[in-house]
């Protein structure tokens, strides 16, 4: 071979390339080989010496990521109304999303009364009573087999079951009462009829009545809503009318469609241009309060989305004073929940049964925002 030959051999054995901080590498083929098998038995070194991946080391992570996005939320500060609000809509979301084990549970733990006959539970914001066929929701309905189970006994083998007699709306907190057998909502199902149980609720509504204190006698039918948007609603289906010269009223034939519906109510405290109110319906038709108070009284509740217009469906408008005393933009107000809370529940029959249900946290710090205060018995 001649000399030129030898040295394009040479030139081919070796190479000049560059490493990861750009500086020139000369290398050769058996230094390309060892330099491989070096690297190898690193990284097997590193895989030998890296420990698994233990749970105290998982559950420290998340931590740290739950504090890491704390004090990222921390950084933009937002209201208490806007933060109780999430806290509520996740409460709400959390409780429709968990295994029936757990709302039973929940509902467990806000047992007001129970006896061998009857059972009063505080029904949580957002929660069904009865099954809703258009929704796969979980409701209390469907958790009572396990409800009846907790208060029994898991260790006591019983036939006894718990059936709704007074049911809420959705939107609607406190009071529940069960039954633990046929006969015994049978026998509730009676008592309410003849007015033996009563229920007071309590209500935050837009404005102040006048008169303070008095009773609605206003029927109630349902009615299509007409425009872009058709829709039903409850409303007052008024007996008298107005004379034209508004010195007088006069009698109107009533509606075959509409139903009696009769409210006692009492402001017991008012600021900030709302008011507490107790309310005590004796008669049992859909959204009677929500209806009355909004289109008797002029004074919605507050939250009240569905009943603080006629023709819109869209969400409650707030004179600014109330915005600003509640700490929330208008463009906030959809989340602000139903401020309608059944208070008390009493039971006349031999012993008689009177209940007390404490207020839930969104409704008692509203209350605090407004400075609206009351007696607590």
């Amino acid at each position: 071979m001649t000399k030129c030959a030898r040295v394009c051999c040479a030139r081919q054995r070796k190479k000049a390339v560059f490493n990861k901080n750009n500086h020139p590498q000369v290398y050769s083929g058996k230094l390309w080989a060892v330099r491989a098998q070096s690297t190898a038995v690193k990284q097997d070194t590193d895989s030998r010496e890296k420990p698994p991946l233990r749970a105290v080391d998982l559950a420290q992570k998340v931590q740290r990521e739950k504090r890491k996005t704390l004090q990222q939320s921390e950084q933009s500060p937002v209201s208490a109304l806007q933060q109780r609000v999430t806290e509520l809509r996740s409460l709400t979301k959390q409780l429709q999303k968990v295994h029936p084990n757990v709302l039973a549970k929940h509902l467990h733990r806000g047992v007001l009364y129970q006896d061998k006959h009857l059972v009063v539970i505080n029904k949580p914001y957002g929660i069904t009573v009865q099954d809703d066929a258009a929704t796969s929701a979980i409701s209390i309905a469907s958790v009572l087999p396990v409800l009846s189970k907790m208060i029994d006994g898991s260790k006591v083998k019983t036939d006894s079951v718990l059936l709704p007699c007074l049911g809420l709306e959705k939107e609607v907190t406190g009071t529940v009462l069960l039954a633990r057998s046929v006969k015994a909502a049978d026998y509730i199902s009676a008592l309410h009829k003849n007015n033996q149980v009563i229920r007071k609720y309590w209500a935050v509504i837009v404005g102040v009545p006048v008169p303070s204190e008095g009773v609605i006698d206003i029927p109630i039918i349902e009615r299509e809503v007409t425009g872009d948007r058709p829709h039903y609603k409850m409303s007052l289906s008024p007996l008298f009318r107005m004379n034209d010269g508004g010195d007088g009223l006069t009698k109107m034939r009533a509606h075959r469609h509409a139903q009696p519906a009769v409210t006692k109510y009492k402001v017991l405290d008012s600021s900030s241009g709302c008011s507490l109110v107790e309310l005590e319906p004796l008669t049992d038709v859909k959204h009677q309060l929500r209806v009355h108070m909004a289109f008797a009284l002029a004074c919605p509740i507050l939250g009240d989305h569905k009943y603080s217009h006629w023709i819109k469906l869209a969400p409650q408008k707030l004179p600014e004073r109330l915005l600003k005393s509640l700490k929330l933009e208008q463009s906030k107000i959809r989340n602000l929940p139903l401020h309608l809370h059944a208070r008390e529940l009493k039971v006349r029959q031999t012993a008689e049964i009177f209940l007390t249900c404490f207020l839930p946290k969104y409704f008692f710090q509203t209350l605090s925002l407004l400075h609206l205060t009351f007696k607590d018995e």
